[in-house]
């Protein structure tokens, strides 16, 4: 299972200062979306440019114009490029075809469809590397999470990470449904001591190798 931090705030130099303190202990370096709101491909490129040796993912979140926002990111150094299940079936298609030129992979997020099984029955047949699935918040979250999860499985042989809001508390049930990936955020880099828990979620995921 592969560990993937995301940086979801909006200080480059905080982002590259908790980065250089956890790629040891993480297997994918996510260049957030505020990040690239606020930095653009710039920010991909300092990445790219301290970190040489790590794989580096930068949440685009493309929706169109995906021949010219993949070719952007793939020269700015990413090695995974994010695009949303929503956007149009050319777009993804062209995203995939555009990354594959570049030695570059395509991430499909499942954040915005109302279909997501339909999505990743498709998925490979677009050309996808990888999809996100997000971890349902709400009261019954349990219950839904195997639910939406089946919807994704059952359709798909592309890989899966599961982005959460993940604690020390709920991991051992997120890590229970076997996704390929894990997406972390704040419980790392909003931590007091994100190297700790870098450590502590680097360790749960390693074990279940």
């Amino acid at each position: 299972m592969k560990f993937q931090v995301a940086f979801d705030i909006v200080d480059l130099d905080k982002s590259i200062a908790i980065a250089k303190e956890i790629e040891n202990y993480v297997d994918i370096l996510e260049v957030g979306t505020l990040l690239i709101y606020k930095y653009g491909q710039e920010a991909v490129k300092i990445f790219r440019q301290e970190f040489p040796q790590k794989t580096i993912l930068v949440n685009s979140k493309i929706a169109d114009q995906s021949r010219d926002v993949v070719s952007m990111f793939a020269q700015a150094g990413a090695d995974w490029i994010t695009v949303l299940a929503g956007a149009p079936r050319n777009v993804i298609h062209t995203a995939s075809l555009v990354a594959h030129e570049f030695g570059k992979k395509i991430m499909l997020d499942l954040l915005d469809v109302s279909s997501i099984g339909q999505s990743a029955l498709e998925a490979k047949s677009l050309g996808v590397d990888a999809l996100i699935f997000h971890k349902p918040e709400s009261q019954n979250s349990q219950a839904m999470l195997y639910e939406r999860w089946e919807m994704v499985k059952g359709n798909t042989q592309v890989p899966i990470f599961i982005a959460s809001n993940a604690s020390r508390e709920n991991i051992a049930e997120i890590l229970s449904i076997g996704a390929n990936g894990i997406i972390v955020s704040k419980v790392v880099t909003n931590a007091n001591n994100p190297v700790e828990e870098a450590i502590y979620f680097s360790n749960i995921i390693n074990n279940l190798e």
